[in-house]
């Protein structure tokens, strides 16, 4: 497989039940819920995405041959001791992979080779796709009506509100957090408040805001 990545960045995790961990974003071009373009946005089944995907031209982003050379990039990213031993990692390396769609790309191949990089894996999807075993986060965001294939994991992560969805419809899923954010529209402040006001009389449901955006980094 060809791996066509956007972009790549280390940040901190600035959402969900990783809140505050430094990580490599690898981000993947690609969605199978909606192209990504403007003009498809009221007729895609996710019509809310902030994200940009399409392509290879972000920051560190490119098409890669090889699952080790991709992985090789990633690793380029995380910081490494510079006083004795300059390919020792500082801290453990986390990468987490999104999109997009993350699972249309990423396999057991570039799992392995993500490991074998000193990496642990998280995953942000939208749960369509089967997760392929090896992932040690696995969050899932359920969009709209998309058919809901992926029902177990780390981290469930609904988006607050959505007319197609409600909390309700998944608390009975296989999930050891359930996280809930505030839609990012004209109208942020009052969703984040609704949804506020909802973990407080739901405590099953744990509020995730998207701290990078209230400070503005990446």
């Amino acid at each position: 497989m060809v791996y066509s990545v956007k972009e790549i960045y280390l940040t901190v995790q600035g959402e969900g039940g990783q809140t505050g961990l430094p990580a490599v974003f690898l981000r993947f071009s690609g969605c199978n819920l909606w192209t990504g373009r403007e003009q498809d946005r009221a007729n895609a089944i996710c019509k809310f995405c902030d994200t940009d995907f399409i392509g290879t031209d972000g920051p560190g982003g490119s098409s890669f041959e090889t699952a080790q050379e991709l992985a090789r990039r990633v690793k380029a990213y995380w910081p490494h001791a510079s006083s004795h031993n300059d390919d020792e990692p500082i801290g453990q390396p986390w990468v987490v992979c999104t999109g997009g769609e993350p699972l249309l790309q990423l396999d057991s191949k570039l799992i392995t080779a993500l490991h074998q990089a000193g990496f642990k894996i998280a995953v942000e999807t939208n749960g369509t796709l089967a997760a392929p075993k090896g992932i040690d986060w696995l969050c899932v965001s359920p969009k709209a009506n998309a058919p809901l294939k992926q029902r177990s994991g780390d981290e469930l992560k609904l988006v607050f509100p959505q007319k197609e969805n409600a909390p309700t419809d998944f608390e009975a899923l296989d999930f050891e957090r359930f996280s809930l954010q505030p839609l990012d529209d004209l109208q942020q402040m009052e969703h984040a408040k609704a949804a506020f006001d909802y973990c407080l009389n739901n405590p099953k449901w744990q509020l995730s805001l998207q701290t990078h955006k209230w400070i503005q980094v990446p």
